[in-house]
C-alpha cells in the first residue's frame, strides 16, 4: 500500500465516523471517532477467522503506521502549536503558579505515585517487573490530553480560571511528561547510578533548551510578520515555524512539545496583536483550526484502531484495569498536595481538585510513548496497561467530565475569595 492510499484510508475513516457521530450519536467529536473506531476493530478481532481476510488487511494496514513516530514527531508539533496559539497568554500570566505547580511538580509526583504503585500492582499479579519500567510508566502516563475535556468546559460554561489551568497545565504538561519519560529512559539505558543532579540537569537542558529554542524562532517568525501583509505568506510562516521548529528541537535533543508550545503563545499573542491585520488573523485562525480538527479526527481513529495489535494476555488486561483506579489516586493527590496549600493564599474555583482530577484525560501521547520503549519482556505488559487506561480515560472520564463540572464547579458563586476564608 502507498502512502497515498493508506492516509487516503485514515481521512475516509475519519470522515465516516465524523459524519455517522454527527447525525446520530452526538458525541464529542474526537470520542465519538475513536469509539466508532474502536467498535469496528473489536468487530474484526471477534469476527477472526471468518472474516480472515478483512482482518489480516486491517493489521497489514496497522503495522505500516508508526504510531509513535506518527504522534511524537509529526502530529505532535501541529495539535501543540494549534492549541496554545489561541490561549490568552495575560490569563495564563494570572495562573501561572498554579499552571507551572501542576505541569511540573503534579507531574513529577503523579510519576513517582504511580511508578511505585504499578511496581506493587504487577507483583500482585506475579508479574515480575523491575522498578525503573514502573517508573517510565508513571511518567507516560501521567501528561493530560486537554483537547475533548476543554471543548466540554467550553459548552458547559465552566469558570474561566478552571478552563485556563487545565489548558495551560495540558500544554506544557505535554512538553514536561515526554522529558521526564525520556530522561528516565535516557538514565535506564546508562551503565552508572543517575544523581540528583544528573536528573535535573536533563531536566533543565531539555525543558529550558526547548523554551529558548520556541522562544528565539516565534521572535524571529513574529519579526518577519511585521514586514508582509498578505495572508497566505503569514500562514506558510506560522506553518513553517511550527514544523520547521518541532524538527529542530529534536536535531538539537531539546523539548520539541515545550518549543512548539512556547513558539505558539508568542505567535497567537504577540503576532496576533502587533504582526497581523485582522483579515490574515481570521485566516490564520481557520488555517489552524482545520489543521487541528483534521489531525484530532485522524489521531483518535489511530487510537481506536491501535487495539488490533496491542497484545492480548489476561494478565497484562487486569493489570491494565487495576492501573486505572491507581493513576486516578496518584493524579488526586498530586493535585490535592499542590492546590489546597494555594487556597491559603489565592482564590480557587469551587471543586477544582476533582474537576482537575477527573478531567485530566490521557490520550496518544501516552500510547506513543508507550510504543517507543525498548521490546523487552515488560514492554507488552506496559503497553497494555497503558491502552486499557487511555481507552477508560477517553470513553469514561470524557463522557462524564461535563457532569462533574456542573455538579462540582457551577459558574455560580465559583470562586471562594481569601478575605471570607480568613474568618
Amino acid at each position: 500500500m502507498t502512502l497515498f492510499a493508506l492516509l487516503s484510508v485514515l481521512v475516509v475513516l475519519a470522515a465516516l465516523f465524523s459524519y455517522i457521530n454527527y447525525q446520530y450519536f452526538k458525541l464529542p467529536p474526537t470520542i465519538g471517532v475513536m469509539i466508532m473506531a474502536l467498535i469496528m476493530s473489536l468487530v474484526i478481532i471477534a469476527l477472526g477467522s471468518s472474516a480472515d481476510s478483512v482482518h489480516q488487511w486491517a493489521i497489514d494496514l496497522m503495522s505500516r503506521i508508526d504510531f509513535n513516530e506518527a504522534v511524537l514527531h509529526g502530529m505532535l508539533a501541529f495539535l501543540l502549536f494549534a492549541g496554545s496559539l489561541h490561549l490568552d497568554l495575560a490569563a495564563l500570566a494570572r495562573e501561572k503558579l498554579a499552571i507551572g505547580l501542576l505541569a511540573v511538580v503534579a507531574t513529577l509526583i503523579s510519576t513517582f505515585l504511580v511508578g511505585l504503585g504499578s511496581y506493587q500492582v504487577f507483583a500482585l499479579l506475579g508479574l515480575s517487573v523491575p522498578l525503573m519500567p514502573c517508573l517510565l510508566f508513571g511518567a507516560l502516563i501521567s501528561p493530560t490530553d486537554p483537547i475533548a475535556v476543554l471543548a466540554i468546559m467550553q459548552k458547559v460554561g465552566a469558570p474561566k480560571r478552571l478552563e485556563t489551568q487545565i489548558a495551560g497545565e495540558s500544554l506544557f504538561n505535554d512538553g514536561v511528561g515526554v522529558v521526564i519519560f525520556l530522561t528516565l529512559l535516557e538514565l535506564a539505558g546508562g551503565q552508572a547510578t543517575p544523581t540528583v543532579g544528573d536528573v535535573l540537569w536533563l531536566l533543565l537542558k531539555e525543558a529550558g533548551g526547548g523554551a529558548l529554542l520556541g522562544l528565539g524562532c516565534g521572535y524571529l517568525t513574529y519579526q518577519m510578520l511585521k514586514r508582509v501583509d498578505e495572508y497566505q505568506v503569514e500562514i506558510l510562516l506560522t506553518l513553517a515555524l511550527a514544523m520547521g521548529g518541532y524538527a529542530l528541537a529534536d536535531f538539537l535533543h531539546v523539548s520539541a512539545p515545550i518549543a512548539a508550545v512556547v513558539a505558539g503563545l508568542l505567535i497567537g499573542n504577540q503576532g496576533r496583536a502587533f504582526a497581523m491585520s485582522a483579515s490574515t488573523r481570521e485566516h490564520v485562525d481557520t488555517f489552524w483550526e482545520l489543521i487541528d480538527g483534521i489531525l484530532n479526527a485522524i489521531l483518535f481513529l489511530l487510537l481506536g484502531l491501535e487495539i488490533l495489535i496491542i497484545p492480548y494476555d489476561t494478565r497484562f488486561l487486569l493489570a491494565g484495569l487495576l492501573a486505572v483506579p491507581m493513576t486516578l489516586v496518584a493524579r488526586w493527590i498530586s493535585v490535592a498536595t499542590l492546590v489546597a496549600p494555594l487556597r491559603r493564599t489565592m482564590a480557587c474555583d469551587r471543586g477544582t481538585i476533582r474537576v482537575l482530577t477527573w478531567g485530566a484525560l490521557r490520550g496518544g501521547i501516552s500510547v506513543a510513548l508507550a510504543l517507543s520503549l525498548p521490546k523487552n519482556n515488560t514492554r507488552d505488559l506496559l503497553l497494555t496497561a497503558t491502552y486499557v487506561v487511555v481507552i477508560f480515560s477517553i470513553v469514561v472520564q470524557g463522557l462524564t467530565v461535563g457532569r462533574i463540572i456542573r455538579r462540582f464547579a457551577s459558574p455560580k458563586a465559583t470562586t471562594i475569595p481569601v478575605e471570607s476564608r480568613a474568618h
